[in-house]
């Protein structure tokens, strides 16, 4: 931490540190509102984490969905959202994420003219509440030419950053299309000012506490930035720091993380605990099931449509076709129960030798044979052998599958019952989602514990201020995104709830700056 000295190098009412949608939504927030507002990002492109996701937002009752026939409220949000998370967060924190949704969204239209859309994706609990064709919107997607000169300052895609793709600009989708086009929005705002290769190192305080600015480096070397009316860190997490993800979640590995080696590095929890900020849910993350790569890092996979996943003991151990959060948390207990961090996805020839799964980018199969993580044989003995399992357990995983899949119903683990299983697949009954394995050959695909992100950091109330450990919100400090606890706790109760909740305390948290705080309810 460092104290204010008398002169800083730069003023602005507002500095933001991190670029990823929250950050950018609410950089976007107060330039609108006549505050100098200054963006800092650390590497050489805006978008972080947010930049590889879909680009969902969940924000229920929000009037995107009511013009594309999708009857829904934030009544029926709230109901949901409770359900899920319960008490893990504070219900006035919850509240003022699902009230504050509707209005976010009407000044994504109505003030950043920025175009949205509905897209079905099922919430992903069977709890009161739920919207089986979900209730996320999207941005609509942007042409390069659009963004002009500014493409290529939007991270790239994940096959593009991490294994070696060519860039195709041709068109911006998902969450590279929220980054582009909230860019662009600042850049038509005389107040705004947005800085690449600028990070930040310590946040500073005046004499009485307060936080008043950022000390960053950027070329030029190390400058005080100052803040205002507060400093608002929406960085990321700690996804990509090794020492950090052993230390809080005793991961083998940053490496399988979905965030960029870049980004995610633990920056904002670093500042945040120098300042005696309160933090929470340090062992939790955006899990998911990943496919392993030769370089290393692993993909986000979801959608298998055939096969089955067993650990280091070569047996099955849940539901494939879960939500991929609820996915990884029932592989990260393996990992806790003491069977390794060893998990195999065993699937047959149906698909022509091709990978039965939703994986960007898909997986060839000589490279990741030739780095022994895709193996072939003629039965399941050989298999079981070159991937270091007992024949007997692949062999009775594998035989009983194949009995609950000849009978049409999984009893061991439900696949195929509820509708976020069947949504990928397209099937309409439980028995689309259950083939036997079968044919002359099998594969064993190596698959780990990835993530989209961690989702532990500091404490924040319901306007967005970072609380100390005695639960008082430190002055002129603001959190937002996977910088702060997560307000779904240990749940992920639907697509966009990462992206949604962040922009959502991001608004709340310019407003509490302007000195005109949203109210928790409507």
């Amino acid at each position: 931490m460092t104290e204010a000295s008398s002169t800083f190098d730069a003023e602005f009412d507002v500095v933001v540190v991190g670029s990823g949608v929250a950050a950018l939504f609410g950089a976007a927030v107060a330039a609108s509102r006549g505050l100098t507002t200054c963006l800092i990002e650390k590497t050489e492109r805006f978008g972080g984490t947010s930049a590889y996701s879909g680009g969902a937002v969940w924000l229920p009752g929000n009037a995107v969905l009511a013009r594309d026939g999708l009857e829904d409220s934030v009544e029926k949000g709230r109901t949901y959202f409770r359900a899920v998370v319960g008490d893990r967060t504070d219900h006035d924190l919850q509240d003022a994420y699902l009230n504050t949704g509707p209005g976010v969204v009407d000044f994504l239209q109505d003030e950043l003219g920025i175009p949205t859309r509905f897209q079905a994706f099922p919430d992903y609990f069977d709890a009161p509440g739920r919207q089986e064709a979900g209730r996320s919107i999207y941005p609509k997607p942007i042409r390069g030419e659009e963004v002009g000169e500014r493409t290529g300052d939007i991270r790239s895609s994940v096959p593009v950053d991490q294994f070696g793709a060519p860039e195709d600009t041709t068109k911006l989708e998902g969450g590279r299309a929220w980054v582009a086009r909230l860019v662009l929005a600042l850049d038509g705002m005389e107040t705004a000012e947005l800085r690449l290769s600028t990070a930040a190192e310590e946040l500073v305080r005046d004499d009485d506490g307060r936080v008043v600015g950022v000390r960053v480096r950027d070329d030029a070397g190390s400058r005080l930035l100052g803040a205002r009316r507060g400093v608002l860190v929406a960085a990321g997490g700690f996804e990509r720091s090794t020492e950090l993800r052993g230390l809080w979640q005793g991961m083998p590995t940053a490496d399988w993380s979905a965030s960029h080696p870049d980004t995610g590095s633990g920056d904002a929890v670093r500042m945040f605990e120098r300042v005696g900020a309160r933090l929470d849910l340090l062992d939790q993350s955006w899990w998911c099931p990943a496919t392993l790569f030769p370089n290393g890092h692993a993909a986000f996979t979801l959608g298998f449509r055939s096969g089955i996943i067993v650990d280091g003991t070569g047996r099955r151990f849940a539901n494939e076709l879960l939500p991929y959060d609820q996915m990884g948390r029932k592989m990260h207990a393996r990992m806790d129960a003491g069977v390794g961090e060893e998990f195999w996805f065993v699937f047959d020839d149906a698909e022509a030798g091709g990978y039965p799964a939703i994986c960007v980018p898909a997986p060839d199969a000589g490279e990741l044979r030739e780095a022994g993580l895709w193996h072939t044989a003629g039965s399941i003995a050989d298999l079981a052998e070159a991937i270091g399992l007992d024949p007997q357990t692949l062999g009775e995983s594998v035989a009983r599958f194949n009995t609950l899949a000849g009978q049409g119903r999984d009893s061991d683990f439900g696949r195929g019952v509820d509708p976020y299983g069947r949504f990928f697949l397209g099937a309409s009954t439980p028995e689309e989602c259950l083939r036997p394995l079968a044919g002359e050959r099998l594969h064993a695909v190596r698959v780990v514990l990835g993530d989209l992100g961690t989702k532990g950091g500091a404490v924040i109330d319901p306007n967005g201020s970072v609380l100390d450990t005695d639960g008082a919100p430190i002055p002129g400090l603001y959190a937002a995104g996977n910088s702060s606890a997560s307000v779904s706790g240990e749940a992920y109760p639907g697509p966009g709830v990462p992206l949604g909740s962040g922009m959502t305390m991001a608004f709340r948290a310019v407003a509490d700056m302007t000195g005109q705080p949203l109210p928790i309810t409507p």
